[in-house]
């Protein structure tokens, strides 16, 4: 029998991950909310998404058996509400607000894993005398208390630069702390929770450094299931640029165990239940501390293809499973490859973008490099500065997976595939 499973701005590179799954002709994948609507638009206008989500729902013709998503804010809160009007599993909208808030859940995980959380404030960047209300000694990070893909994100040295972040927080930070407003309407925020610390607030806290990593798992019923690890590389100025990510992590096991320990905690804390999550982690070799980064209440797009490749199928399989009350079976261990890269091409300069390969350029890079799948994340006449989405120490122009042997062989087919990468960007033509 067909199961109907609805997924928040649906595509065609995640549909191909989707049908990975074990009996993935067993069911039938719509896609909810267009794509532009949900990734990256200018704005994201809540209600009106909300009520077309809503039309499209009831308007389907099929039973609705599970909303799954895998994109970040709005998509986890608009799975709440969704899963809320239909009366199926998954956390609250509050829970997945709180987890969303990077102040909000820094308080929650204080108070169940202090070791592992820094020290941390909240500030109003529109406060007339936010720089002389910050409390932490530099160096520190500031970011949106929402947001992602590091954007609006400075690591801060001294008093000039904190007063240039600040500039340009408050020139960004409203595209999120608008939508989040409109939530918080709708949900019942704990008591625990300052509601007044809302998403156009910024937190600040003491740099986290060392060996990055993410940990992909689900809670049901209120236990907690880790069965992943991925490394995740950094580059760039500061470190701050994340270059690409490794499975399986090359963490030692005693580390990991000790993090999915701090993930058993720190899942619960949030209420968070029936969900998939993953948590960011950084570990000082020398201190050896553990550091928690963050949470985020669903699956990571950027692994799909990782566990695709090792594990033989995207763990869009555990969205699946835990949406429809099922006990998830995964990894199996049946890929292809032993190990799996995703690599961020980056730029670290502004410039025009003049040239990108066709789609027949990408496919025959692609089967001269097999186990290899390319995207192209600009296209021509753009200005790198001007793209929606990127952070502010560097600008992705494209994404290539890999799968092979080991990593020494990966990194070598990466750097001989950016060889015939026909991308082309322009620093000449700036000032025209």
């Amino acid at each position: 029998m067909t199961a109907h499973v609805f997924v928040i701005g649906l595509d065609h590179f995640h549909l191909r991950q989707l049908r990975t799954i074990r009996n993935a002709g067993d069911y039938r994948f719509h896609g909810l909310l267009p794509y532009d609507m949900v990734v990256n638009p200018e704005t994201y206008p809540i209600g009106e998404m909300i009520e077309q989500g809503r039309r499209e729902l009831s308007a389907a013709g099929v039973p609705v058996e599970a909303v799954i998503g895998h994109w970040d804010f709005p998509t986890t809160a608009l799975l709440a509400v969704f899963r809320r009007d239909l009366r199926l599993p998954g956390p609250g909208l509050a829970a997945t607000l709180i987890a969303d808030h990077k102040y909000w859940s820094r308080l929650r995980h204080r108070e169940v894993i202090p070791e592992s959380v820094p020290r941390f404030q909240s500030l109003d960047p529109f406060d007339p005398e936010a720089e002389h209300r910050v409390e932490l000694d530099f160096p520190f990070w500031i970011k949106p208390v929402i947001g992602f893909s590091s954007q609006m994100v400075y690591r801060v040295a001294d008093a000039a630069e904190l007063h240039r972040a600040l500039s340009g927080i408050r020139r960004g930070i409203g595209r999120f702390g608008e939508p989040f407003a409109r939530l918080m309407e709708l949900a019942r925020i704990p008591a625990d929770i300052p509601a007044e610390i809302e998403a156009n607030h910024c937190v600040l806290e003491k740099p986290i450094d060392g060996w990055q990593c993410t940990q992909e798992g689900y809670i049901q019923h209120g236990e907690v299931v880790v069965y992943g690890t991925v490394d995740s590389v950094r580059e760039g100025p500061l470190d701050s640029s994340l270059s690409r990510y490794e499975f399986p992590s090359r963490l030692p096991e005693a580390v990991r165990a000790r993090m999915v320990a701090i993930t058993e905690r720190a899942i619960p804390a949030l209420d968070l239940d029936d969900t998939p999550f993953n948590v960011e982690y950084f570990w000082d070799r020398d201190s050896d501390r553990i550091g928690l980064l963050e949470v985020n209440a669903r699956i990571s797009k950027s692994h799909c293809p990782l566990f695709a490749d090792l594990a033989g199928a995207s763990h869009h399989e555990v969205a699946v499973d835990v949406a429809l009350g099922r006990r998830p079976d995964f990894p199996r261990w049946e890929g292809e490859h032993r190990v799996a890269i995703k690599f961020m091409l980056r730029r670290f300069e502004d410039g025009i973008v003049t040239r990108v390969p066709g789609e027949a350029e990408l496919r025959a890079l692609e089967a001269e490099f097999p186990g290899t799948r390319i995207q192209v994340e600009v296209k021509v006449g753009d200005r790198l500065s001007e793209l929606r989405g990127h952070e502010v120490y560097s600008y992705e122009v494209a994404v290539i997976f890999m799968g092979g042997r080991d990593h020494g062989e990966l990194e070598r087919r990466y750097r001989a595939l950016v060889e015939k990468l026909p991308l082309e960007i322009d620093k000449e033509g700036l000032e025209a």
